[in-house]
């Protein structure tokens, strides 16, 4: 099953709503847009991104003197294409090695995102290397331990309580030693003690970049898809902490609205690069905001 199939399956409810707007009417008048913004505030695009994409909507059925609410569906698709296009989808991997700092408040499903990761890109011929940094949670150097096993990668890690930075130093020195191509570093989430969260994250953006200034670096957000626009401010406040290059939206599998991608892609202009539909570890799939648009409306 391909992108577009499983995010369709996984977005099935949200479409269905959606949809039914456009099937509801046949022209497009002013009773037409008021249904439609409501479904897509309903769809957790948020007040701000509702509003811009009706905008672009009206602006597109306007210039193309559009009639039928069909043809509003597909600018619509277009419109919402648009504003998730913020970027490259891609990890930039491009030295060796290169560092994917993983970052989110615990819970959204980071050592999972962790593991599917690396199973992808051992897959693609890539030596990976996993950093257990989130020493503050007694089992997460365990569960990452865990999916190092699975997906047959070498995982670094330390006790429990152990210095995140000295964590980091040791994996980029093994990293360099052992020829890695790509290091991912757990890291803590503590976002209700902001400080200490920052500190932290300083402290190995600041190893990272003293030992390898080179490296290509990504700085990945994890967030959890069915938490709706407590998401958006989870990724605004991580946004201002790390620097984030990137994200990845988790549990995009049935209970998720899904306009919380739109909503956060366009508020922070940041390139989502996964979604997450599902338990397998081929659940993980690299976005393609097309296919996204697409399967939501």
């Amino acid at each position: 099953m391909g992108f577009f199939d499983k995010i369709k399956q996984g977005l099935s409810k949200t479409a269905a709503s959606i949809s039914n707007v456009f099937t509801g009417f046949s022209e497009i008048d002013d009773d037409f847009y008021d249904e439609l913004e409501e479904s897509l505030i309903l769809a957790d695009l948020g007040m701000d991104t509702t509003m811009k994409a009706m905008d672009g909507l009206r602006a597109k059925v306007k210039a193309g003197h559009l009639k039928t609410t069909e043809e509003a569906r597909t600018a619509l698709k277009d419109v919402l294409a648009e504003m998730l296009q913020v970027g490259d989808t891609a990890l930039n991997l491009s030295t060796r090695p290169s560092v994917v700092l993983v970052i989110g408040v615990n819970g959204v499903g980071k050592t999972t995102t962790i593991g599917k990761i690396a199973h992808q890109l051992r897959d693609q011929g890539k030596k990976v290397l996993l950093c257990a940094a989130d020493t503050f949670r007694a089992a997460a150097a365990d569960q990452l331990e865990i999916w190092a096993g699975r997906a047959g990668v070498e995982i670094i890690r330390q006790d429990e309580g152990a210095d995140p930075a000295s964590v980091v130093y040791d994996a980029i020195a093994a990293a360099k030693a052992r020829g890695t191509d790509v290091i991912l570093c757990d890291t803590a989430g503590r976002l209700h003690n902001k400080q200490n969260l920052m500190n932290e994250l300083g402290k190995i953006s600041r190893i990272i970049d003293r030992e390898l200034p080179d490296a290509a670096k990504e700085v990945l957000l994890v967030l959890d898809g069915t938490t709706g626009q407590n998401g958006l401010l989870q990724a605004k406040q991580f946004q201002e902490i790390a620097g984030v290059t990137g994200m990845a939206l988790t549990k995009l599998d049935g209970t998720a609205k899904g306009g919380i991608v739109v909503a956060v892609a366009d508020a922070l202009q940041i390139p989502v690069k996964y979604v997450g539909v599902g338990e397998q570890m081929d659940d993980l799939m690299p976005f393609d905001p097309k296919a996204f648009a697409e399967a939501l409306v």
